[in-house]
């Protein structure tokens, strides 16, 4: 297979690993420049693959001087659109980390700017990559609840991260809940509507901003998602992939994040003058993968590039997963219901 795709990787963080693995997998991909704002971290990577590219400090630069078609923007949040911009402007592809950019406005001028230039731009949300997640959405898409009412996700975690986490303002919700978010939309098919949120700074926290939030989303398909996160609860932690409860006009479907999902749906049959009605139980599918998580993410965004039509978390979807971040943090701010589609240029 000859290479298809000469790639330009921008930020040369720990992250940037798992980017660089899966390119040096694939026989259709070549690493054209290392570009990181740090010589040391760029040269560093170089030499932890065997990497003969040159290195840049400059990613205009990097892409003239190697003619790279694609980037890998692996750099932090804050840098995330003016990577995009670069990249974009002068013809290249753009596979980014999350979030796609730093605010909502951003997020909309990435998605202008790739309807401008006819390229793409998609989004890491790794965590729709992931055969359980998948055989819940297989349980929600075969009817087996019925009508969709209620979805919820608890997400309740301790890490001690130190470093910048702790120094955020909303940590939860501008690092982490995005993944949760976008897990919703995925499991539910719907985008949403309008949010209230509050969030807090519980007893016991060692975050500077608020580590933990409430949040309500009404959805498109006129279900309500509920979600509710700490970023400091020690204890009985869940999964990070949260813990899931649907429930439907049939029944309830339930996934722990750990394990595989379940449904517990009422049975056929006359249950007349029941207090309770008897319920059955329903494993979700199994799912085969070939790859799951970033490597599964990046198969996407390559495979979307290959049948020309957009990756599945192509910048014009996950910006329904950011509004639903930025909106949470306007609800929060003004303690008012915030109207979604007012926060994206459609």
């Amino acid at each position: 297979m000859t290479v298809s795709y000469r790639i330009a990787l921008a930020g040369c963080g720990g992250m940037a690993n798992a980017w660089v693995e899966y390119a040096l997998g694939r026989k259709d991909t070549e690493i054209v420049a290392l570009v990181d704002l740090y010589p040391s971290a760029a040269q560093a990577m170089a030499a932890r693959y065997n990497l003969t590219c040159p290195t840049f400090t400059d990613l205009k630069q990097a892409i003239a001087e190697t003619g790279a078609t694609l980037v890998f923007d692996v750099t932090i949040p804050e840098s995330h659109f003016t990577i995009a911009r670069t990249a974009l402007e002068m013809g290249c592809q753009v596979f980014g980390e999350k979030p796609l950019a730093g605010t909502m406005a951003e997020c909309n001028e990435i998605v202008a700017l790739t309807e401008r230039t006819g390229k793409t731009h998609a989004v890491m949300q790794n965590r729709r990559f992931d055969h359980r997640i998948r055989s819940l959405r297989s349980l929600m898409e075969q009817g087996t609840i019925g009508r969709t009412g209620y979805i919820g996700a608890s997400f309740f975690l301790a890490p001690h991260f130190g470093g910048f986490r702790d120094a955020m303002e909303s940590p939860l919700l501008l690092d982490m809940a995005v993944h949760t978010f976008d897990q919703a939309r995925y499991i539910s098919g719907a985008n949403p509507v309008t949010v209230y949120c509050q969030e807090f700074n519980p007893p016991g926290s060692w975050y500077a901003g608020n580590a933990a939030a409430i949040c309500i989303f009404e959805m498109s398909d006129g279900s309500v998602f509920s979600y509710q996160g700490s970023w400091c609860a020690e204890g009985a932690p869940t999964s990070w992939e949260a813990s899931w409860r649907i429930t439907g006009e049939k029944g309830t479907a339930l996934w722990d994040g750990n394990g595989m999902p379940y449904a517990e749906v009422v049975t056929s049959g006359d249950q007349t003058g029941k207090f309770l009605y008897d319920y059955e139980t329903v494993q979700g599918p199994e799912v085969e993968m070939k790859n799951t998580f970033h490597p599964g993410c990046l198969d996407e965004m390559f495979l979307s590039l290959e049948e020309q039509r957009p990756a599945e978390t192509d910048c014009r979807d996950n910006r329904y997963s950011m509004a639903m971040v930025f909106g949470a943090l306007e609800s929060a701010r003004t303690g008012q219901k915030i109207v979604i589609a007012d926060l994206i240029n459609v």
